[in-house]
């Protein structure tokens, strides 16, 4: 069974601040009853105390439920849970009214310390149903109508029974700026969660675009390769149907120049694929490194790769592409070290990250992005080894000899 670490090493990193996200305002509605129990079992008897204490557990639970629907509403996986925004604001303004009204005219309504605990309740009950309620409000001009609805009404309520002037006007300002407070504290998590999913969801675009431009550059070169060669083909392949028909000897003449631009075709078509194969191992690190420290990964590249063979540089090249795919992919890699080394007669390079998770350590037999790389540095007579090298660390190793001869391509 995996660990919380394990647990935690699986998520991505939006996946990440949502849970803490989550968690925080669970953390917060928590706090509400601690602070009122705290003052309740502190100024009044225990069983007077409790009593208390069942309107306030309801309003806490009914206020973690709306967190956590609002907190999906967020992200696109429910929607807006509007029923449950208004039961959250009538049941904090009841318990808040109940709150006072005991304290004017329930038992024991005169002592000091009843008032204490209930004005307690009051402002603190008002406080986190407001700020609480601000997260599933995603225009902020409401949210501010929230925060100053429920400060006048605290106002008027403090009026109503009687409070003076002064101190009516303090619950109001008190009200409002601690409402406001927790309000904003919502509004700016919201903000923050929106953010790291959409440049999440940037990053996966960027890829895709990369993969997309790589595609539409492919086509060109080939449609430049092969159009003006198909469209010669097909003006002479007519032209010789023409004069076989008239039983003229040029259609023959016609024929092998035919043959001869479609070998030539073949061989250009052949180029074309081995450039688009073909990997440059110091662009790979170089690119690299740019794009592990734009995600955050401190990156390091040593070793020397200057005149390595052409097919040398392609296939660590590859694995060095594959390599940082996976550090993006999988884990939450703060650190990637990436080192050649050229022993005698070889040349080995060695991936390091200490962001190893599960598909990691299983990347010794599986994987279909390791298994094209094994295969591509046997062609040239290379080895690929990958693991977890303990204590949370990935190692990938791959090893090719410097007498690599290219693999026979054919294009069929």
């Amino acid at each position: 069974m995996a660990g919380p670490g394990g647990w935690w090493g699986r998520k991505s990193t939006p996946a990440k601040v949502e849970t803490y996200t989550r968690w925080s305002f669970h953390i917060i509605a928590l706090s509400e009853p601690t602070v009122i129990g705290v003052t309740a079992f502190g100024h009044m008897e225990a069983r007077f105390a409790l009593l208390v204490m069942v309107p306030v557990a309801a309003h806490v639970a009914l206020a973690m439920v709306t967190a956590s629907r609002a907190l999906d509403w967020t992200v696109g996986r429910r929607p807006q849970p509007l029923r449950l925004l208004w039961a959250l604001g009538a049941a904090t303004a009841v318990v808040a009214v109940a709150a006072v009204a005991l304290g004017r005219h329930g038992p024991g309504a005169a002592g000091e310390d009843t008032g204490t605990v209930l004005g307690s309740v009051f402002g603190t009950t008002l406080c986190y149903g407001v700020g609480l309620t601000a997260l599933g409000l995603k225009d902020r001009r409401r949210v501010v109508w929230l925060v100053l609805g429920f400060g006048t009404g605290a106002g008027l309520v403090a009026w109503a029974v009687g409070m003076p002037g002064p101190a009516t006007l303090a619950t109001a300002a008190f009200v409002t700026a601690v409402s406001g407070f927790f309000a904003a504290t919502s509004a700016f998590s919201i903000w923050l969660l929106n953010s790291v999913y959409a440049l999440d969801e940037a990053r996966e675009t960027r890829a895709r675009l990369a993969v997309a431009e790589e595609r539409l550059r492919f086509g060109r070169d080939l449609h430049d390769v092969m159009g003006r060669n198909l469209a010669v083909i097909a003006l002479k392949s007519e032209l010789a149907v023409q004069l076989a028909r008239r039983e003229r000897p040029e259609a023959v003449e016609q024929m092998i120049e035919v043959q001869r631009i479609a070998q030539e075709s073949q061989r250009e078509v052949r180029e074309v694929v081995r450039g688009y194969r073909r990997a440059d191992l110091e662009a790979e690190l170089h690119g690299a490194r740019g794009v592990l420290r734009a995600a955050g990964i401190d990156c390091e590249v040593g070793g020397e790769t200057g005149g390595l063979p052409a097919e040398v540089q392609s296939a660590l090249g590859w694995v060095v592409r594959e390599a940082t795919t996976n550090v993006l992919r999988h884990g939450d890699a703060k650190k990637c070290t990436v080192t050649v080394r050229r022993p005698k007669g070889r040349v080995v390079l060695t991936v390091r990250n200490d962001g190893a998770t599960a598909p990691h350590g299983s990347s010794r037999t599986g994987g279909t992005g390791l298994a094209g790389l094994r295969e591509r540095l046997s062609e040239v007579g290379g080895t690929l080894d990958a693991g977890e090298a303990g204590d949370g660390e990935f190692r990938l190793v791959a090893e090719v000899p410097l007498t690599a001869r290219p693999a026979l391509e054919v294009v069929s």
